[in-house]
């Protein structure tokens, strides 16, 4: 699932956990889920910092694009 994907899917899970129609198994199911996309995207946004971290200045006022097996 992308980053994309998964904040769709958080905001879904948000609504019907603020919804009253969910009973106490499905808010705990839906809750379970929340939290595996919740560190699903950190993971990907972690990555993501880490590639902008690696575009460094080059001394001609360029940049570079260091790749990193993550």
């Amino acid at each position: 699932m992308t980053f994309e994907k998964s904040l769709r899917r958080l905001d879904e899970i948000m609504a019907a956990l603020e919804g009253e129609q969910v009973g106490l198994d499905a808010s705990l199911k839906l809750f379970e889920e929340g939290i595996e996309l919740l560190r699903a995207a950190s993971t990907e946004l972690d990555k993501a910092e880490t590639k902008v971290q690696m575009l460094l200045e080059k001394s001609d006022g360029g940049f570079e694009l260091r790749e990193m097996d993550l």
